[in-house]
Parts: structure tokens; C-alpha cells; sequence
């Protein structure tokens, strides 16, 4: 009896850590979140007011392009950092040790190559960049390659950063580049305030950056000492053929990843012009990071899950899954319903007030379906990566990418910037539909018909909380203000929460997420049952 207790108590203390921890993490992704895009905020407004459409067209391409080369990485880090797991959990040093060091030198190899690669293509610059202005070639090759030095000495700290997020201590990481962000921002506002000049706002970035890296470097070597020792073990053969192996299969993830969601802006400006990439990236920014306000709670329970899938059963795995996937329903929802209704009036007669920066509504609406549907599929990735499924699905993103590129390409043509999101959302489509089968039969043992049951309950449910509001937004911003935008999103959120409350507050889904949110607020148990369990 006190063995069965005992282990009992172990799983307990073990769903607890996890739970603090992840909590830990979603609180410092919120604080950084929320910081970062205030700051980054009133960093774009004063680029778009000092340097035009044009440069921030350059700029987001370019950071696009970098997004590309950094297909180099191949996906070792993510089968490292699964690999990393185990060791961590287990507080087998050695091992860390070895993983370690088996990291550092690929990362250092992967910064090399993108700097080749990166040399190699800026020849070809002139052929993504339509019309851009007055700016000559030499300019916009000296730009880029700041771009680049900014891009490769990430890779040489990067690998630092696998051990701490796989102790689940992401704050760490999140902190030190929210103060990062922080600084560059103030100093390449006050270099742009008065010098009106791009490459010493580049130059301002590399700087800050580069004296990051080096904080970064001596703060790490600090926490764990032990990753200075010399006598590192090396990996033995099995164990770099199960990374090598993980890795190959995740070639053909990030090929078709970066194939579909890295090139957008990239075709926009190749086909339709600087600018135009300029008013999408300026709606791709805020959908962005608000999103990163949801994307927080689950990127920050990765490591979680890992710990789940490697200490519990496929039965609590699979109803901890269900409820993270009716949460992200529910936050991603939500933000598709605000965003459709509300990012265009805050662009155009909130936030720049200038013609010639939005997009029509049915692009919009394109650009909101697919962050919705991008929500569902993270608790999917984020499930498949800490469970190391990786094989599985390998050549999935290879045809999302085709897709995507052929369908873009093909539609740019004909109907513009909003061909580009037809074929993105398509080519994403693909994967909310082949990927939960794969899931529930390799993780679950069971088939997925469940999964679109509940997924379509989701949707018409979302539809609904928009059909709403639409005649209410109408009535309310007849004429947009601020006072009539803040009273607007009030009422979106009140609609829209209470109708998913009335709908799922019976699930056990709900009841899950309730018994956890009052297990820290008491004072909420009196508004509803204890219903469901409150295991991890």
C-alpha cells in the first residue's frame, strides 16, 4: 500500500512540476510578449513616418530571405532538443554533457553555411525586390548584409539556449531577449529620430545584438559550469543515428515549412512591388504578435508534454491533449473573431491614419482563417515534437510547400496579393486534415473521428460569435474612434466568451481548465461545480 502511495505521490509531485513550471513560462512569455510589442510597436510607427513603405518593404523581405537560409538548420535542434529530454529528466550530466557538445559544433558548422549561402544569393537580389524606389543596388546589398551578420552570430549562442528549454526554464530565454528587444528598439528610435538613415539603424541592431551574444555566452557558462569540462564523452553511434535519423525526417519539415510559410512576402514583392509586401507585413506583424499572446501557453508546455509522454500513460496523454486542443480553439477563435472585425479600422483610422495601407476584406479574411487554423495545428506540432514523431509525417510539408508555392505564384498573377493567401491557406489545410489521423493512430491507438467532430462544433461556434457581432460593429464603429474601437473589443469579448461558456462549459475539457484556474483563485469555486479530475 505505501509503494502504490508513494508512486502515487511521485506522478503527483511530477504533474505539479510541470504545471508550475509551465505557468512559470506562460508569465514571462506575457510580460516579454506584451513589452516587446509595445516597444516594436512604436518602433514601426516612427520607421513608417521617418523612412516610408518602401524600406519597410525591404525590411521585412530581407528578414524573409534570412527566415529561407535559415533552412540550413535542417531541423537538428528540434532532435536535439528531443534528445535532450531524457538526459535532463533523468539528471544524467554526462549525457547533457555530450549532447552538448555534439550541438555546439553543428550549430558552428549551420553558421557557416548560411554565411556562404548568404554571399552567394545577394547576386540575386534584384530579382526579389520589385521596384524599390530610389534605392540603388549597392545599398540594398550593404543592407542585406548586415541582415546576414545579424542572422549568423544567433547561431553561435543559439545551441546554449536547447538545455535551459529543455528544464522547461524558457524564462530565461524569454527574459534576456525582452531586455535585448527592449534596448535595440530605444537605440534605433533614437538613431532614426536623428539621423533619418537606415544603415545606421541596421548598424545600431548589430551592435546591440552582437554585445547580446556575448552576455549571453557568460551568463550560460555561469549556470552550468559543467558544459566547460573537457572530458565530454562522445555520443556513441546509436545515439547520433537516432538524432541523425530524427533529422532527416524533419529536412523535409522544414523544406516544406519554409516553402510555405516563408515566402509569402517574398512572391508579394517579387510579382507585386516592395510596397505591397510592405502593407501585408504590416498586418502579418500584428496578427503576429497578439497571436504570440496565445501561441505563449503552448509553446511554453512543449517540454511538458515531453515529460508527459515520457512518464504517463497514452490514456492521460491523450485526455491532457484534448484539452490543450479545446483551449487553443477556444483562444485562437477568439482571436480570428477580433481580428477580422477590428484590424483593418485600427490600421487605417486608429494607428497610421495615411491612405494606401490596407488590404480588401476578403484578403483579411484569408490572413484570419489561416491563424485560426495555424492555432489548431500547434497543439498538434507542439504534441508530435515532444513525442518525437517526426518520420511520420515527413514528406507532408515537402507537398504543403509545393502547393503553396505553385498556387501563389499562380494567383499572384491573376488576382494579386490575395491569390498569394489563397494558396498559404490551402497549402495549410492540408495538414489540419492528414495530421490528426497520424497523431491518434501513432500516439493514441485510436482513429481521429472525434477530433473533426469537435473540430467542426468549434467552428460553428466561432461563425456564430462573428455573424453576432458583424451588425453590431456596424451600429458601433459607424464612425472609428478610439473610444468606439476599446467599446468594440469589449463587446467581442464578451459575446464570444460567453457563447463558447454556454456551449462547452459541461465538457470535461472545461471542467479540466476550471478546476485548475480555481485550484489557484478559490474564489471561483462558488460560480460552478468541481466537476472532471485534476490531474495534470
Amino acid at each position: 500500500m505505501r509503494r502504490q502511495t508513494g508512486t502515487g505521490s511521485l506522478k503527483g509531485n511530477r504533474a505539479m512540476g510541470r504545471i508550475q513550471k509551465t505557468q512559470k513560462n506562460i508569465v514571462f512569455g506575457y510580460l516579454s510578449n506584451g513589452v516587446i510589442l509595445l516597444v516594436n510597436f512604436i518602433k514601426r510607427t516612427v520607421f513608417i513616418y521617418v523612412l516610408g513603405k518602401t524600406l519597410l518593404g525591404v525590411n521585412g523581405v530581407y528578414t524573409d530571405v534570412l527566415n529561407v537560409l535559415s533552412l540550413t538548420e535542417l531541423g537538428i535542434g528540434t532532435a536535439l532538443n528531443y534528445s535532450l529530454y531524457k538526459p535532463v529528466a533523468e539528471g544524467n550530466r554526462e549525457k547533457i554533457k555530450s549532447y552538448m557538445r555534439f550541438y555546439k559544433k553543428a550549430y558552428l558548422t549551420i553558421a557557416g553555411v548560411i554565411a556562404v549561402l548568404g554571399i552567394a544569393i545577394s547576386p540575386f537580389l534584384k530579382y526579389i525586390l520589385k521596384n524599390p524606389g530610389s534605392l540603388t543596388m549597392k545599398e540594398l546589398v550593404l543592407y542585406y548584409y548586415l541582415f546576414l551578420f545579424n542572422t549568423v552570430i544567433t547561431y553561435f549562442v543559439s545551441y546554449k539556449y536547447s538545455l535551459v528549454n529543455a528544464e522547461q526554464k524558457n524564462y530565461i530565454q524569454t527574459n534576456i531577449t525582452t531586455l535585448t528587444r527592449i534596448v535595440v528598439a530605444f537605440v534605433q528610435i533614437v538613431v532614426l529620430l536623428l539621423t533619418h538613415n537606415f544603415l545606421f539603424y541596421l548598424l545600431a541592431q548589430s551592435v546591440v545584438e552582437l554585445l547580446q551574444k556575448i552576455f549571453v555566452t557568460v551568463y550560460l557558462n555561469k549556470l552550468y559550469p559543467y558544459l566547460r569540462e573537457k572530458d565530454v564523452v562522445p555520443l556513441t553511434g546509436e545515439e547520433t543515428q537516432v538524432v541523425a535519423t530524427k533529422t532527416k525526417a524533419l529536412i523535409c519539415h522544414k523544406v516544406g515549412d519554409v516553402a510555405r510559410s516563408q515566402t509569402d512576402k517574398l512572391i508579394i514583392s517579387s510579382f507585386d512591388g516592395v510596397d505591397s509586401s510592405a502593407v501585408v507585413d504590416n498586418y502579418v506583424y500584428i496578427i503576429t504578435y497578439v497571436g504570440n499572446f496565445v501561441n505563449i501557453i503552448f509553446d511554453s508546455a512543449i517540454a511538458g508534454f515531453g515529460n508527459v509522454v515520457a512518464t504517463e500513460s497514452k490514456e492521460k496523454q491523450y485526455r491532457l491533449f484534448l484539452v490543450y486542443r479545446f483551449f487553443a480553439c477556444w483562444l485562437f477563435g477568439f482571436g480570428a473573431v477580433g481580428f477580422y472585425h477590428l484590424i483593418t479600422p485600427f490600421i487605417s483610422d486608429i494607428w497610421l491614419r495615411k491612405p494606401g495601407w490596407t488590404l480588401p476584406q476578403i484578403t483579411v479574411a484569408l490572413l484570419v482563417m489561416e491563424f485560426y487554423l495555424k492555432g489548431c495545428r500547434i497543439v498538434l506540432l507542439n504534441f508530435k515534437i515532444a513525442a518525437g514523431l517526426f518520420e511520420q509525417d515527413r514528406y507532408l510539408p515537402l507537398v504543403q510547400g509545393a502547393v503553396n508555392l505553385i498556387l501563389s505564384i499562380v494567383l499572384v498573377r491573376r488576382i494579386g496579393v490575395t491569390g498569394v493567401y489563397v494558396g498559404t491557406l490551402v497549402s495549410g489545410l492540408l495538414a489540419n486534415l492528414i495530421r490528426p489521423g497520424i497523431i491518434y493512430r501513432v500516439c493514441f491507438g485510436r482513429t481521429a473521428g472525434d477530433y473533426f467532430r469537435d473540430g467542426l462544433k468549434y467552428i460553428a461556434v466561432i461563425l456564430l460569435a462573428g455573424g453576432i457581432v458583424a451588425p453590431i460593429r456596424h451600429i458601433i464603429m459607424a464612425e472609428t474612434t478610439i473610444f468606439s474601437f476599446a467599446l468594440m473589443v469589449i463587446v467581442i469579448t464578451v459575446i464570444y466568451n460567453l457563447l463558447f461558456l454556454l456551449v462547452f462549459c459541461r465538457t470535461q475539457e472545461f471542467l479540466y481548465l476550471w478546476n485548475v484556474v480555481t485550484a489557484k483563485l478559490p474564489v471561483l469555486r462558488k460560480f460552478g461545480g468541481r466537476g472532471g479530475s485534476r490531474e495534470e
